[in-house]
């Protein structure tokens, strides 16, 4: 099976944390032996890629044969579906499809495709894509482990002696809401002085599973989210965890002692990171969330492509001229 993925999320040398989810999703279909080839459509550098990404993908489509499409995020799914030698799946990765101003286009946009995967049952009732298929992305098992805590602080030179929250992300964003953040660890600092804040942002994947066994909580109370890597990834390395019940959020920490759900409210935040601080040893995470290895997550993506392939004898404009829906669960 070959397939053409078009993506404007994917790490760069000058942005290395930007899509690595997606990067990783791509390894593991590649591992499970579907060929793939990305085209990473660069908006951060200006909006006139999106338009450029027209043009590039009909040069792989005339130098290359494939099988599908898989898009990644609204804007790309557009660029995929300019074409119709070929099926389109469309993967929506956060609260975009039912938050702000693209919620309407990723409603307008999603029947024209082949099929749709979004990343929670929240996106799927809250945007109104009832057909929709819903797949996290996975997590690596072997990446996203159990470290000693006291030798990774000592390799990140990270303080022996405090008690670390870790904020990992784009900080940045207004959506994130780290001023909530910084507000709560305020308070929790006044009761007790050894609790300090970790941020991690804008570096390597790769250095992401050191932080979080190095430190002693995360926390995380975004305004939306679709399936927070973030939490996925503190699971896997059994580190205590503190969210907004945002997207999957609730569904993947569970009942997960030494996890706890929290409100966007500073003094309720502070108040279940001391819960968390103050949590015995490390919590049982990892096995909750078994069920969101990579492998196991490439595998439901790779049926999908089947399904799509095999619903796809009648060519996609046909369908659409009788006004059928191509995106329909296939039977």
């Amino acid at each position: 099976m070959k397939v053409l993925v078009i993506t404007n999320m994917y790490p760069t040398p000058q942005y290395p944390s930007f899509g690595t989810f997606v990067e990783e999703q791509v390894k593991s279909l590649r591992s499970s032996g579907v060929d793939v080839d990305v085209l990473f459509v660069n908006g951060i550098k200006g909006q006139i890629n999106y338009v450029k990404g027209i043009f590039r993908m009909w040069g792989r489509l005339l130098s290359r044969r494939y099988d599908l499409i898989h898009a990644h995020y609204v804007f790309s799914g557009m660029i995929a579906r300019f074409q119709f030698l070929y099926p389109v799946v469309l993967t929506h990765h956060g609260s975009q499809v039912f938050q702000g101003w693209q919620a309407p286009l990723c409603r307008f946009v999603s029947p024209f495709m082949d099929s749709v995967i979004v990343v929670s049952q929240e996106m799927r009732q809250k945007g109104h894509l009832e057909k929709s298929h819903v797949i996290p992305c996975g997590i690596d098992f072997e990446q996203f482990r159990p470290l000693p805590r006291d030798q990774v602080r000592k390799q990140l030179n990270l303080p022996a002696d405090k008690k670390l929250v870790l904020f990992c992300g784009e900080y940045f964003r207004p959506i994130k809401r780290f001023d909530i953040v910084q507000k709560a660890i305020s308070i929790l600092k006044q009761k007790d002085p050894a609790a300090d804040l970790v941020l991690v942002s804008k570096k390597p994947l790769s250095v992401v599973p050191l932080y979080m066994n190095a430190c002693d909580a995360l926390v995380l109370v975004s305004d939306g989210e679709g399936s927070p890597m973030v939490i996925k990834e503190a699971m896997a390395c059994n580190l205590p965890v503190v969210a907004v019940p945002a997207g999957d959020i609730p569904e993947v920490i569970g009942n997960t002692d030494g996890c706890y759900l929290c409100s966007q409210d500073p003094v309720d935040v502070a108040e279940k990171l001391d819960l968390a601080l103050h949590w015995e040893g490390r919590t049982s995470g990892r096995e909750k969330i078994r069920h969101l290895e990579i492998g196991t997550i490439s595998r439901q993506i790779i049926s999908i492509y089947e399904a799509v392939l095999h619903q796809k004898r009648a060519p996609a404009i046909s369908r659409l001229f009788f006004w059928q829906r191509p995106w329909s669960n296939p039977r």
